[in-house]
């Protein structure tokens, strides 16, 4: 696969993916509501596959005991998040799927946190829906 490029809303923090998932998921926690304002569409990579550019720039906060969430400091655009989990020898970086230059090709695997997803929007297809209590085991 080509490499996949994106970048935050004012382009301080760029990134260049060596390989790409094709696809990505969608979280309806409440916390990836506050954090993305509404759902939460983000795509998987190893460590060793982020060549992130302008990394002075991003700030990190660490949302849970489990995980930390990292933005742009100059723009505000939500950029990844890592679990901060110390069994996880080399955790990789859910990148927000808003920030990808090129979306085409990418197919939506499935939603988790259904459970707090608001009524009032549906995603189309067929895909698995799990709930919070189905993802964690």
């Amino acid at each position: 696969m080509t490499d996949r490029t994106g970048k935050c809303l004012c382009g301080a923090v760029r990134y260049t993916l060596r390989e790409t998932p094709d696809a990505f998921g969608v979280c309806h926690c409440t916390m990836c509501q506050r954090v993305s304002g509404g759902v939460n569409m983000a795509f998987t990579v190893p460590a060793d596959d982020i060549e992130i550019t302008g990394a002075e720039h991003v700030r990190t906060y660490r949302s849970s005991d489990r995980a930390a969430r990292s933005f742009c400091g100059i723009c505000g655009s939500n950029l990844w998040y890592r679990s901060t989990d110390p069994a996880e020898v080399s955790p990789g970086y859910s990148i927000g799927f808003g920030t990808l230059d090129d979306k085409s090709g990418l197919r939506l695997a499935k939603e988790i946190c259904i459970e707090t997803k608001p009524e009032s929007y549906a995603l189309a297809g067929d895909h698995p829906r799990l709930t919070s209590q189905e993802c964690l085991t």
